[in-house]
């Protein structure tokens, strides 16, 4: 027979039962893997300022654990961007080439293909996360095409994703395949304070007995540059950086960069200011978000067990090169983002130099689930070493940057003298992107380089290349005088990124000790130069 228990430990046993009654989330939170969250911005730079507005971001992410200064996007454009986030894929292989259903931007292949398998779709279907989503999700998202705002991706639990491009105000949620239509009321529409408001109430509300992943998408600090009302008188003395590239001519560049108007007329200088100081007035809501949602985990005692992501979809430029507002350009303050990160077993106020992509997002996220990253198909790489700050972490020392152009087939109604295949013109006739404005580049940073290399897929074969230690706004292209030998083998390391798939995209940069080059190779892989930027696969 069994033994009676002891009136003390029969005591201690109901004391305990009655505990986990009251606070069931006391043994699951002590158990449980880590939570994350993922706040991702719109268009925000890094290069010109764009932190520099967020300075509650700042003392609690950046001050509270690492900041990486050498982060970019593998496309400078929304969409395949953010489909890059979601796969953990380089745009040749989820296939999102710009922000068009035609481009594959939430098309209905990329929801048959791609959204089954995104990183959010792996960590509720297999890791036992509740996921959140708020906010723009991707350009094309809502199109009737595509199924309309009926259509909620796999992988989320909550879903409140706005249909199309970026707004503050008059917008329609998709709230779990609903649809909700807002109009211009400040107190209850403004998109970024929307989105706070209903992040707050997923924290009150979700379960406690599961992790959970919140991804967090404001407008800011895209078009319109719609700000808040109680900041429309923030930063008036604040002008875009006059910096070295700025309002000059893009000499010996691709023939889009020469084609701008230097000097840029008064007015163009005007509106781009104007935009500049638009842009950072809006991301003082996003502070205000930060702020919340920081306060809002603390007070569940939740702050320290949650990851905290802070990044952007691209970056922007504001005269640089005479080219008055835009991204996807192959330059670094287009490519280049904000990282920061603070969470369990992260040291405070740390800075990281490596060179580290979106397409890592997801792999990084998945790993702190505790998923088997080699049951994926990401080209990515795991953070979470350089987070713990792991020792002799062996890391890449190239990516692949690839964008393929917009144009219209007639031509831009601004600029008809410019013919066909041209877009995102401005009034003077400048424009900002074109069909062949298709280009593909491996950065590089290593010990011994801090290099750009990009080839363009039109009648020229036109080639940039920039020796950024010496030169680091990308003023002079060295294409025709740096040493031949390095521009064969940059120019097969482009080949084989634009092939790669997975593993293959992890393999020795040209300055790693482990990089084999046979030149014969190179004339063996003409043809996948050919297919470099084909769509024939969409």
């Amino acid at each position: 027979s069994r033994r009676a228990m002891a009136p003390n430990a029969l005591l201690r046993g109901l004391a305990l039962a009655a505990l986990l009654v009251l606070s069931p989330t006391l043994a699951a939170r002590q158990t449980r893997r880590p939570n994350v969250v993922l706040i991702l911005t719109d268009d925000q730079d890094v290069c010109l300022g764009g932190m520099t507005p967020l300075k509650k971001t700042n003392a609690l992410i950046a001050q509270m654990g690492i900041t990486f200064l050498n982060a970019y996007v593998p496309s400078a454009l929304c969409c395949p961007s953010r489909a890059s986030i979601l796969t953990g894929k380089y745009p040749h292989n989820h296939h999102v080439v710009n922000n068009t259903l035609e481009g594959n931007c939430s098309s209905k292949l990329w929801q048959k293909i791609q959204e089954p398998y995104t990183f959010p779709a792996l960590l509720k279907a297999t890791c036992g996360y509740q996921t959140f989503f708020a906010g723009k999700y991707l350009n094309e998202y809502g199109a009737e095409d595509a199924g309309g705002v009926g259509h909620v991706p796999p992988g989320w639990s909550f879903w409140y994703a706005l249909e199309k491009n970026s707004k503050y105000y008059n917008y329609t949620l998709s709230v779990n395949g609903k649809a909700r239509k807002h109009g211009e009321n400040y107190s209850v529409d403004y998109l970024t304070d929307v989105l706070a408001n209903m992040s707050l109430d997923f924290l009150e509300y979700k379960s406690n007995f599961e992790p959970f992943f919140m991804m967090i998408s404001t407008p800011a600090p895209h078009s319109p540059w719609t700000p808040a009302p109680q900041y429309t008188k923030s930063f008036q003395n604040v002008s875009a950086p006059r910096n070295s590239n700025f309002n000059i001519h893009g000499k010996n560049k691709h023939w889009l960069i020469r084609q701008a108007k230097t000097p840029m007329t008064n007015s163009s200088i005007q509106f781009l200011d104007d935009a500049y100081r638009k842009r950072w007035q809006t991301l003082l809501s996003v502070d205000d978000l930060i702020e919340k949602l920081v306060k809002k985990l603390e007070l569940n005692g939740e702050l320290d067990n949650t990851y905290i992501f802070y990044t952007s979809d691209n970056g922007f430029h504001t005269g640089q090169f005479s080219l008055p507002i835009d991204k996807r350009q192959l330059y670094e303050f287009d490519i280049k983002v904000p990282l920061l990160v603070r969470g369990p077993g992260i040291k405070p106020n740390q800075t990281n130099k490596m060179l580290v992509a979106n397409i890592d997002l997801g792999p990084t996220i998945l790993d702190i689930a505790g998923y088997d990253l080699n049951k994926t198909q990401m080209d990515g790489m795991s953070l979470l070493p350089l987070l713990r700050g792991d020792k002799n972490v062996t890391w890449r020392s190239d990516f692949l940057v690839e964008y393929q152009g917009e144009g219209y087939n007639g031509s831009d109604p601004t600029c008809p003298g410019l013919g066909p295949g041209v877009t995102h013109c401005f009034p003077d006739c400048v424009c900002e992107d074109s069909y062949n404005n298709t280009y593909a580049c491996v950065r590089t940073l290593s010990t011994s380089w801090d290099l750009q290399y990009c080839e363009f897929d039109d009648r020229e074969v036109f080639v940039e290349v920039y020796n950024l230690t010496a030169d680091p706004h990308q003023i002079n292209n060295i294409a025709k005088t740096i040493d031949q030998e390095i521009l064969e083998k940059m120019n097969y390391r482009l080949m084989m990124l634009q092939s790669c798939s997975g593993a293959t995209c992890r393999t020795p940069g040209v300055f790693d000790p482990g990089y084999r080059f046979d030149p014969r190779l190179m004339f063996s892989n003409h043809g996948v130069r050919a297919r470099r930027f084909s769509t024939q696969s969409l």
